[in-house]
């Protein structure tokens, strides 16, 4: 059993900054491949970015990569969200899940474990 508490969410103006961190509890942590996933109201949950068990390998929708890295810190049972230029159109909410396996890490259904969510509102 995998528990996670997403933080880190907030208010900020667009092209600010958040860094989003998602921490997990028990000693499996590592086994485990990490995602960010966000929903936006009246839209389905999207895949945001993703990151194998060792860091090694990092996986993201096409239209955030650049603005958005992830990452991920074993040591600390904890997987980040670096967002930079944000806009409007960011404003959701984030959610953190941990998976054992699968074969496209953009599934949310492959996901084992999910963190409740954290607000993320970009101003205009």
């Amino acid at each position: 059993q995998v528990q996670l508490v997403e933080s880190g969410g907030g208010l900020v103006p667009a092209g600010g900054s958040l860094r989003l961190s998602c921490t997990a509890s028990g000693r499996t942590f590592s086994s485990y491949s990490m995602g960010w996933f966000r929903r936006t109201p009246g839209k389905e949950r999207e895949f945001v970015a993703a990151i194998n068990w060792t860091g090694a390998n990092t996986y993201y929708t096409v239209a955030l990569k650049g603005r958005f890295t992830i990452s991920r810190d074993n040591a600390k049972n904890t997987v980040y969200l670096q967002m930079n230029s944000l806009k409007p159109e960011d404003t959701a909410v984030y959610y953190c899940a941990a998976r054992s396996g699968g074969f496209d890490y953009s599934t949310k259904s492959e996901y084992n474990y999910w963190g409740q969510g954290t607000q993320v509102t970009v101003s205009s």
